[in-house]
Parts: C-alpha cells; sequence; structure tokens
C-alpha cells in the first residue's frame, strides 16, 4: 500500500489528489477492484487533513471512479474510465459485426414521416407530452402486459434510466446489473456514485439463487433487460420470471428497473418482473433501434412516486422532450406501412443471428443467443481473438466492456450479416479458436 501511495497518489490538495489517482487508473497503474487506503491512512502519509482526502475520494465516487463500501473501504470500481470509450475512440476497420447498430436498409424511410408530422408551434406552458403519442404507446404496453401507470417522455432509454437513479437512490447505494450486461449502463451508474451488484445471466435472464443472494444482500434497485439482452441475446422466460417475481416479493422495497430497448424488432415475448403492486418499478420503451438511432425518445411508465419525481424534474430543467420528436415517434407507429416494415424488420434479424448460429454449429462452436441481434462467444484471450478477426477482415467488440466477473467473451453483432458472410465468419472464428485454448457453451 505504501509503494501504491508513493507512486501514484499524489498532492496537497483534493483535486490534484483526485487527479492522480483517477490518471494511474486510466493508464493501467491501479487496476479495477484495488483497495485503497483508508482516508486517515492517506491523509497521515501525503501529510494534509483527513477532510480532504475524503474530498478527494467524494469526487472520484461522482465520476464512478471508485466505489466505498463503508467499513470495507474504498475500491476502484470495475469501469474507472468511460471517458477512454467515448464515441470515435475506436477505428473501425474490415466487416463491421462490433458497433451494434441496426441495419439501415431495414429502418423505416424518414422523409415520408417528416413530410406528415404537425409543423405547429409547441409553447411554454402547454402539454409536455405529446397526447396521440401516449396514448398509442399506453394502448400497445397493456397488451404487452406492463402495469402501465403513469406515463412520460424522456431523450432515450440512458436518460430515462439516469433519470430514475438520481430520484430514487444515492451514493453508495448497490445496483443489480446483468453480468455480462451493457457496458453503458454500468458506466452511468457507477457515474452517480452507486455500487454495481454484477448477477449472472443464462439466455433466459438472471439465475435465480445467484439473484436471490443479491437480493438479500441490501441492493436497493436492479437494472435489466427483459429481452433483446445486449451483449447475450438472453430474453425471460416465463418460468424464469415467475421465479424472479417470487424472490421480488420478499423485497418489496426494491427498485426494480426495465429497459425494453427493442421491444418493435425483438423476436421473444415480453416477460416483466414488476407487478402491479410492485411499490417501486418503471418500464422503458426506446425507439432508437427500431425506428432511427438519431430519434432519442423513450416512454417510460412506473409507479407513482417514482413518476412524480422524474416529471417534476424535467419541468424544472428540459421541461419537455421536443414535441417535432414526439410526433415524428407518433406518425411511425401508427403508420401501417411501418408496423409491417418493423415486423419484416425483426424476422430478418432473426434469420440473420439463427444464421450466425447455424454457421458455428457447422463449424463445432456451440452457442446460444435467443433474441435480438447479439451473440455472446466465450474465448479464452479477448485480445488476441479481436485481433486475429481483424487481421483476417472482421471486427467485432471485446467482451470487456460489457462484463464484470463473468470469463471473456467476445460480441458479434449480426444485425447486417448475410448467410455467405455468416458461413465465411464462422470458418475463420473456428480456425482462430483451434489455434488456441478451446471455448465453453453459453
Amino acid at each position: 500500500m505504501n509503494d501504491l501511495v508513493h507512486k501514484y497518489i499524489l498532492g496537497k490538495a483534493a483535486v490534484k489528489i483526485a487527479q492522480s489517482i483517477e490518471s494511474a487508473v486510466r493508464d493501467g497503474k491501479i487496476e479495477s477492484g484495488q483497495k485503497l487506503p483508508t482516508v486517515r491512512a492517506l491523509a497521515k502519509q501525503l501529510g494534509v487533513a483527513p477532510a480532504t482526502v475524503a474530498a478527494a475520494y467524494r469526487s472520484l465516487q461522482a465520476r464512478g471512479v471508485v466505489v466505498s463500501q463503508g467499513r470495507r473501504g474504498t475500491t476502484i470500481s470495475h469501469r474507472p474510465t468511460p471517458s477512454a470509450r467515448r464515441p470515435g475512440a475506436l477505428a473501425c476497420e474490415g466487416r463491421n459485426l462490433r458497433d451494434g447498430n441496426p441495419d439501415l436498409q431495414l429502418l423505416p424511410r424518414m422523409g415520408p414521416a417528416l413530410r406528415r408530422i404537425d409543423s405547429s408551434h409547441h409553447l411554454y406552458g402547454q402539454q409536455p407530452h405529446d397526447p396521440a403519442l401516449v396514448k398509442l404507446v399506453t394502448s400497445d404496453l397493456k397488451k404487452c402486459g406492463v402495469a402501465v401507470g403513469d406515463v412520460c417522455v424522456t431523450s432515450g432509454a440512458m436518460d430515462a434510466i439516469e433519470r430514475v437513479l438520481v430520484e430514487r437512490l444515492r451514493p453508495g447505494d448497490r445496483v443489480i446489473v446483468e453480468d455480462p450486461g451493457f457496458g453503458n449502463t454500468f458506466e452511468l451508474i457507477l457515474s452517480r456514485g452507486l455500487v454495481l451488484v454484477p448477477v449472472p445471466v443464462d439466455q433466459e435472464g438472471f439465475l435465480p439463487d445467484e439473484f436471490a443472494k443479491a437480493c438479500s444482500k441490501g441492493a436497493e434497485a436492479l437494472v435489466m433487460t427483459p429481452r433483446a439482452q445486449n451483449p447475450t441475446g438472453a430474453a425471460l422466460s416465463e418460468q424464469r420470471a415467475r421465479e424472479l417475481r417470487a424472490i421480488l416479493r420478499k423485497r418489496r422495497g426494491l427498485l426494480i428497473i426495465e429497459d425494453d430497448h427493442k421491444h418493435s424488432i425483438a423476436d421473444a415475448p415480453l416477460f416483466c418482473l414488476h407487478e402491479g403492486r410492485s411499490p417501486r418499478w418503471v418500464h422503458i420503451r426506446s425507439f432508437s433501434k427500431s425506428l432511427n438511432p438519431d430519434l432519442r425518445l423513450a416512454v417510460m411508465t412506473g409507479d407513482e412516486e417514482t413518476m412524480a419525481r422524474v416529471q417534476d424534474r424535467i419541468v424544472l430543467g428540459e421541461r419537455w422532450v421536443s414535441h417535432i420528436l414526439q410526433r415524428m415517434a407518433y406518425v411511425l407507429l401508427s403508420d401501417k406501412g411501418v408496423c409491417g416494415r418493423l415486423k419484416a424488420a425483426a424476422r430478418t434479424y432473426t434469420q440473420r443471428r439463427e444464421g450466425l448460429l447455424h454457421a458455428l454449429h457447422c463449424e463445432g462452436v456451440e452457442v446460444e443467443s435467443r433474441s435480438g441481434f447479439n451473440v455472446w462467444i466465450p474465448v479464452a484471450e479477448e485480445t488476441a481473438t479481436v485481433q486475429s478477426l481483424e487481421s483476417a477482415g472482421w471486427s467485432v467488440s471485446a467482451g470487456e466492456r460489457f462484463r464484470l466477473n463473468s470469463p471473456p467473451a467476445i460480441r458479434v453483432c449480426t444485425a447486417t450479416l448475410t448467410p455467405d458472410d455468416a458461413c465465411e465468419f464462422a470458418a475463420v472464428l473456428a480456425r482462430v479458436l483451434s489455434a488456441g485454448p478451446t471455448t465453453g457453451t453459453v
């Protein structure tokens, strides 16, 4: 610990101490999970007041660099440097199976919808949410089994999740997440000073025994994807949802956050964890993957108190999400032609995902993916596998940013993968894997 302090943790002011720690983390000199000195111990060694070190640690916690676990001390978080993965940080070379974008050819055309939207002005003091959009989405949510409460519109799913976290949780609270799961969600949670509680998933969702253990250890919230889970393609089954709901009934105060981000193009039925009597819950439906990644819009419903807090904050800050966007979403979602196109897109994405699974099976690589357009493939070495595939002209995602405690893997996005390409990629991947240790089955 002394070497750690002498080498990397420097400064006399809180901001300098925080900067030195963050720089060391970014450079890989201090690793994820490493425990930092206590406030008093570090203050003594640096010759500063304990309040100075405490302020530095609070700053780092707010930025998601460290997590504070009370008497267990302060440790470096699993995802300490989101800035290192800002958009544009990675070059895209070779055939792109990495970035997670939908197929442009399967998205509805924007031009006709833009010409049809209501172009009237929306003024201060008017209703924040487009009533036609809310009515349309609310009706469909009810058909899908969502226990609809109050409804509000946010600037996408991540905006909705962040608003709920801010309004309902406090720094230091523990949040259950899927492992593997969506890396951006991990980083968002950590940026609010919250603690990640990773729970393993299989193709049907959270593993019940592990989920029950996490719930019993004082978690305050959970964030999950009920279908088309990123990166594994998992989808809650009816039986698994029933098992998890039984566990949640014993933890009535746990905040349930459901992110149904591919609802229009998901090829699996929706099974929710929230129930009508759940005291704290939200269900989020976004439109980026199905309509247009640039349509930054989501509709959220939930319990009365949570929705009231979120909407009150929106009124104070953003006031409302652009009615131009809301009207655009309504025009698209109410168009029979667009709805037919979305169903066709869902079928195409299914065929492409299953095409890769079949091609991998023919090459002796056994993996599963139940929904969406991502496939999670365990490997012995992520970096070596990604680099070998890159050399062969295929760009995929290393699993590191999607996992916390789960073993190494790569994520392959099949959104644009044709049958011929699937066979070629599977053959290349099989050769890469055969050159090293074999992988397991998902």
